[in-house]
């Protein structure tokens, strides 16, 4: 469905960022503010918009549907792997279960494909074959699927997250051993289970990321979020096939979007970024609510008031004055 006049609407109603003092620590990510409460967290994911490594502006209603969407999926999912999740006292707030989250990013890809310096289409190109632990085979193609979808981990940073092979998590300590191969075969799991569901609303999921911690009793959970387009690639399933038999890119509905717009424009990692003009704003949040309706089969509801506003009043019960 077109949002165009509904987005347009919002274009100043947007969450850049909150300060809430009466909540917490706060702890402020790239997209998401976080406020420890003890032994839980209250996440509140913003309308802020991150790629290459930066803050690029702010894209409205972006918030609300990474939040509800990885609520649904987290629903959909829970009895694969626990998760962090409690409740979600606002549209774009979710309060969680305070958890030590491992210090690496399992990401997992079921196509060669990607534009960003980590991505595995753009180390093949340059010749690697040793990709993340992984022999690539010879003769693979642009968005050609592999024969078996690749787990290919990244450490955690502020700054650029970096390549690592599952020996090396091992070898350095970062995750034991067992704990390791528990959430490898999560990853595998929670991928087989997200295409599947992503194919029922003709999608379909190339690659994603998760992140995993563990509660005081050692049990592992998985938090952050779950195959929304910030930590997924999607497809449209479709088109899919006649797009790649013509030497085209796949119709994505994703961040991918964001990114191609960006490289075609300059070299992101080092020129200035240009701003994003606001009927390119427009189609990125079109594609956010477009890729929450299509997976969930809900409407999405657009906000009617002040979102700042609406957060800080729905939130007032958690108050740690």
């Amino acid at each position: 469905m077109d949002y165009t006049e509904q987005i347009r609407k919002n274009l100043s109603n947007l969450l850049g960022e909150t300060d809430f003092p009466w909540l917490g620590e706060l702890y402020r990510g790239k997209v998401r503010d976080n406020y420890s409460l003890g032994n839980k967290r209250i996440i509140i994911t913003t309308d802020r918009q991150s790629a290459f490594d930066q803050v690029l502006g702010s894209i409205p209603c972006k918030g609300q549907a990474l939040t509800q969407l990885t609520c649904w999926w987290f629903d959909q999912t829970k009895e694969i792997v626990p998760n962090h999740l409690i409740s979600s006292p606002d549209p774009n707030a979710v309060l969680c279960k305070n958890v030590k989250v491992f210090p690496i990013e399992m990401v997992i890809r079921g196509y060669l494909s990607g534009s960003t310096s980590t991505s595995a289409w753009k180390a093949y190109e340059k010749g690697e074959r040793e990709y993340c632990g992984h022999t690539l085979p010879e003769g693979m193609k642009k968005n050609e699927p592999f024969p078996k979808s690749l787990i290919t981990p990244t450490t955690k940073s502020d700054e650029h997250d970096e390549k690592i092979s599952r020996e090396e998590i091992i070898a350095q300590g970062l995750v034991p051993e067992e704990k390791y191969k528990q959430i490898e075969e999560y990853t595998y799991a929670l991928f087989a289970r997200g295409q599947e569901l992503a194919k029922k609303g003709g999608l379909v999921l190339i690659d994603t990321k998760y992140e995993f911690g563990e509660d005081e009793a050692g049990n592992i959970i998985l938090v952050d979020e779950i195959h929304t387009p910030d930590s997924s690639r999607f497809w449209k399933a479709d088109t899919y096939k006649e797009r790649i038999a013509r030497g085209e890119e796949p119709e994505n509905f994703d961040k991918e979007f964001l990114r191609l717009w960006f490289t075609e424009r300059c070299d992101p990692y080092k020129d200035p970024l240009p701003e994003m003009p606001d009927d390119f704003r427009v189609e990125v949040a079109q594609r956010y609510i477009d890729v929450y309706e299509r997976i969930t089969g809900e409407k999405f509801i657009f906000p009617e008031e002040n979102i700042l506003v609406r957060i800080e009043k729905n939130l007032s019960v958690l108050r740690q004055d």
